[in-house]
C-alpha cells in the first residue's frame, strides 16, 4: 500500500514538468494563525508565476496531488516528506503542461495567473480537526489550507479575475471535486468559473480479492482527518461522507454539486 501511494505521489508531482519554468516558493506564514498548517504543523505553501497582457485578469490554479494517509502512521510518515511539511518542499517548483509559461507549450493559459497549491495535509483539503495530540504531533487542517491560500490569493489580485479554473490530478482532483463549489463561493456570479478534475475520479469496485478497499480506505480518511463536515452538505446529509462524490461538468453553470453514489462494478 506504502508503494501504491508512492507511486501516485511521484506521478502527481511529475505531470506536466518537462521543459518548463522554475517558479520560487510562497511560503504563507500568517497562515499558522489560523490554524491552517501541514501535517508536521508548518505552514502552507504554494508557487504563483503572475499572468501578463490579456491574461492578467484570469487565474488557474492547481492542487498538487499524491495519495492520502488514513492512518495515524501514515501521517506520520507522511509528515517528514513533500507531502507532509512545507519544509520538504523545493525552493523552487517547475512549472510544465498547462502551467507553461509560453504559447507553443501552452497555448490556452500561458499568459494567466498559474498558481501550484503544495499537498501537505494527506486528505485531499478537506480535514479540520482542532485538537492536535500531543504524542503523534500531527495536524489534521487541509481545508483550512485550501482557504488560507484561496484568501491569499485574493488579496494578490484573485478579486479582479474574469476566468477562474480550479484543477488538479489524482488527489489534486479529487480535492478539485470537493471543494469545486468552494471555490466558486469566492467570486461574483459575473465571474466565470471552471472546475476541471483530471485522474480524480476512484471507483467503489471491489478489489481482486473480494475487498471493499476504496470505499474503506475513504472512510478511514473522513475519520480520522474530521473531513465530514467539509464535504458538500447537500451530499453528505444523504450518504454515508465516504460515499460522497461531486460531478464536475465543464460547462457554463453557477452551481457544480451533485451527489450519486459509485456503484461496485
Amino acid at each position: 500500500m506504502v508503494t501504491f501511494l508512492l507511486v501516485l505521489t511521484l506521478l502527481a508531482i511529475s505531470v506536466g514538468a518537462e521543459d518548463g519554468l522554475n517558479i520560487n516558493i510562497t511560503i504563507l506564514e500568517n497562515a499558522t494563525a489560523q490554524g491552517a498548517v501541514c501535517l508536521d504543523g508548518s505552514p502552507p505553501a504554494y508557487y504563483l508565476d503572475k499572468g501578463f497582457d490579456s491574461g492578467l485578469s484570469n487565474w488557474i490554479i492547481m492542487l498538487d496531488g499524491g495519495g492520502w494517509c488514513s492512518t495515524i502512521i501514515e501521517c506520520q510518515n507522511r509528515s517528514s516528506s513533500i507531502v507532509g511539511s512545507s519544509t520538504k518542499m523545493k525552493n523552487q517548483s517547475m512549472f510544465g503542461g498547462i502551467l507553461h509559461n509560453t504559447p507553443q507549450q501552452n497555448p490556452d493559459f500561458y499568459n494567466w495567473n498559474r498558481v501550484r497549491v503544495g499537498y501537505c495535509d494527506g486528505s485531499s483539503f478537506t480535514g479540520d480537526v482542532q485538537e492536535v495530540d500531543p504524542e503523534n504531533k500531527l495536524f489534521y487542517r487541509g481545508a483550512r489550507i485550501f482557504k488560507a491560500v484561496m484568501e491569499d490569493l485574493w488579496i494578490k489580485g484573485m478579486q479582479n479575475a474574469k476566468n477562474a479554473i480550479l484543477t488538479g490530478s489524482s488527489a489534486g482532483g479529487l480535492a478539485t471535486i470537493l471543494n469545486c463549489d468552494k471555490f466558486k463561493s469566492f467570486f461574483p456570479d459575473d465571474v466565470k468559473v471552471k472546475c476541471v478534475a483530471n485522474a480524480g475520479f476512484f471507483i467503489n469496485a471491489k478489489t481482486i480479492f473480494g475487498t471493499s478497499y476504496i470505499q474503506e480506505m475513504y472512510h478511514k480518511v473522513v475519520t480520522l482527518h474530521g473531513s465530514a463536515k467539509n464535504l458538500p452538505p447537500s451530499c453528505a446529509s444523504a450518504m454515508e461522507p465516504s460515499l460522497v462524490r461531486v460531478f464536475i461538468s465543464f460547462f457554463e453553470i453557477k452551481t457544480f454539486s451533485a451527489c450519486y453514489i459509485n456503484i461496485a462494478l
